[in-house]
């Protein structure tokens, strides 16, 4: 234990690094939990897809998007979300899963969402990245 205590004191710069490091993990993981979104991995996700009430909006890039996507997904810029129009209006009573590239935007396009009303959003877990990483399938059509 004391050299624990050493390695601290001559390291303090590290030290203080990590402890802010882990503070900030800690404290995204709680907003998280408090602001009730659902993170859905893939295969947890894959139910939620096939029910037909569901709709997959992916605010990727286009280019991203056009690369490969999850099948039937809609392809909404996330600028539009946080302004929307008729069309996304209209999905608000649906059950919305929000996918992006990596999985972080898609939480602010989650809580665009549930200010508009929507009350049953999902955010995919790891985004496109672990779609693809689980070797579920996507298309470019």
């Amino acid at each position: 234990m004391d050299q624990v205590f050493e390695f601290a004191q001559n390291h303090l710069l590290l030290v203080g690094g990590f402890v802010v490091v882990l503070g900030l993990l800690i404290w995204t993981e709680l907003m998280r939990k408090v602001q009730g979104l659902k993170e859905l991995s893939p295969a947890q996700a894959v139910p939620w897809i096939n029910d037909e009430d569901a709709v997959v909006i992916d605010i990727s890039s286009a280019a991203d998007f056009n690369k490969g996507h999850i099948v039937n997904a809609r392809n909404f810029q996330a600028s539009r979300l946080a302004d929307p129009d008729k069309e996304i209006t209209k999905l608000k009573d649906k059950k919305l899963l929000v996918v992006c590239k990596s999985g972080q935007s898609a939480t602010a396009a989650a809580n665009s969402l549930r200010k508009l009303g929507a009350a049953d959003v999902a955010v995919l877990k790891g985004g496109m990245t672990q779609w693809r990483n689980d070797q579920f399938p996507v298309t470019t059509k």
